[in-house]
């Protein structure tokens, strides 16, 4: 089973000023820094979901994946991410967006098999998710439909299945404010409780 990872980094920070989050800094290093340690060793190739000037990711030397979907949210980002890991012969794409920290380090293993997402408290953590590269052409009908395109609704037709993740605190909380930043920077820098 070949799994392919994406770092969805095309947020727009709203709640931040408008930084590009990528490279928010938490613990002394850039949030893609923490997501990549993450998923990068729990999949066989990475790339990065982000629209606008992909140079000032080529420190990572990854692909860059800009949104193929105009107007169509992060949605956009998976759909482009699919293709590229069909591209590569895998079979699934697990997903994680760029503002998520604390993520375990067996994620993967534990959504698998696809398709899946993320629960923690009853609360489903839409983009932290394992879709099945054969979901694509499903997704591309889903998004050239009129509509809201809410992930929910995707993994809703994908028929994707929830996996609850019990721990101490929530490991797929986002870093939407400056008070989560605050709050992560404490928890990032105090021993693991989970």
């Amino acid at each position: 089973m070949k799994i392919a990872g994406l770092i969805l980094a095309g947020g727009q920070g709203s709640r931040l000023g408008y930084v590009d989050k990528a490279f928010l800094a938490l613990a002394g290093k850039p949030l893609l820094d923490h997501a990549l340690a993450t998923l990068a060793p729990q999949t066989d190739r990475m790339a990065i979901s982000a629209n606008g000037d992909p140079a000032r990711f080529a420190a990572y030397g990854l692909p860059v994946l800009a949104d193929q979907h105009d107007g169509r949210g992060p949605l956009a980002g998976i759909a482009a991410g699919l293709a590229w890991a069909a591209g590569l012969g895998a079979d699934d794409l697990a997903s994680l967006p760029v503002d998520t920290p604390f993520a375990p380090a067996d994620l993967v293993a534990r959504l698998a098999p696809g398709p899946s997402v993320a629960v923690y408290e009853g609360r489903q953590h839409h983009l932290v998710a394992l879709w099945p590269v054969a979901f694509l052409p499903a997704l591309q009908d889903f998004l050239a439909q009129p509509g809201r395109y809410m992930v929910r609704d995707a993994l809703s037709l994908a028929a994707a299945r929830q996996v609850d993740f019990q721990a101490a605190t929530d490991p797929f909380l986002n870093l939407n404010t400056p008070a989560d930043i605050e709050a992560a920077e404490t928890r990032a820098l105090s021993p693991r409780a989970d």
